[in-house]
């Protein structure tokens, strides 16, 4: 089966691209870096020649509100043209669990949008919803930083590792399109400044972490029920504890 990611050489497609391609599948690596850009169109037409799917793990290069969101709307549109053109039967797109409750942020409204988009184009559909990347955590704490504080709500978070991410859309490729949206999520639940005080300590990173539940979390209000699946999410196995040991503790 041919099959084009789109955002193929970044963290998750790049995972993607390697997992598909040693189960034998014939696997198209689009980027800009490729000549394959989905916001001007370039080489599309010819990337999606004979796919059967199209998976889009791309991400804005700019989280600035109108950039996300012109990022998200063209890419979006040019890809689900050329993908009625190339006759593919199945496009997934990697989502954000709780987008629709986070629309004070310039970025989740660019992700609704691009959610949109999908459901009413006329290619038929998976939207996987996942949580937090592990790999997203020095992010997180970045952008919460003040001196040496960093301050967080203490919304409950269930936060994924990207080799999970990219296995769990091996799969979705795969199988018949769900026509809607799934959630995938880790296997803990715990609170976003818990999560980034263990990373930290793990990184003996001397920062403190405070708690306020007024914190933002890029640009909105948080609650308990913002970051963490609603219904029956698909559960990964690997826990932070694994991930940290694997990652920090061992380099």
């Amino acid at each position: 089966m041919k099959i084009v990611v789109i955002g193929g050489t970044g963290l998750i497609g790049s995972k993607l691209v390697s997992q598909l391609t040693e189960i034998g599948h014939e696997v198209v690596a689009a980027s800009p870096s490729k000549g394959i850009n989905a916001v001007t169109g370039e080489g599309l037409a010819e990337a999606l020649s004979n796919a059967q799917v199209v998976v889009d793990v791309a991400n804005s290069p700019s989280f600035e509100d109108d950039a996300v969101l012109a990022f998200f709307e063209k890419s979006t549109q040019n890809l689900l043209a050329a993908e009625a053109e190339a006759g593919v039967r199945h496009h997934v797109a990697l989502s954000v669990v709780g987008t629709e409750k986070l629309l004070d942020s310039g970025y989740f409204r660019a992700k609704m949008a691009q959610e949109n988009l999908i459901k009413a184009s006329s290619i038929p559909y998976t939207i996987v919803r996942a949580t937090q990347f592990f790999e997203f955590i020095n992010s997180i704490a970045y952008v919460a930083t003040e001196g040496n504080t960093v301050t967080l709500p203490n919304a409950f978070v269930q936060p994924i590792v990207s080799d999970d991410v990219a296995a769990a859309l091996v799969d979705f490729a795969l199988e018949p399109p769900v026509i809607g949206t799934v959630e995938l999520a880790g296997p803990e639940r715990m609170r976003i400044d818990e999560l980034v005080g263990r990373y930290l300590q793990a990184e003996k990173d001397e920062r403190q972490v405070v708690t306020d539940d007024n914190a933002l979390y890029f640009g909105t209000k948080l609650n308990d029920r913002s970051l963490v699946p609603s219904g029956n999410a698909r559960l990964t196995t690997t826990t932070l504890e694994a991930w940290l040991n694997r990652t920090v503790v061992s380099s």
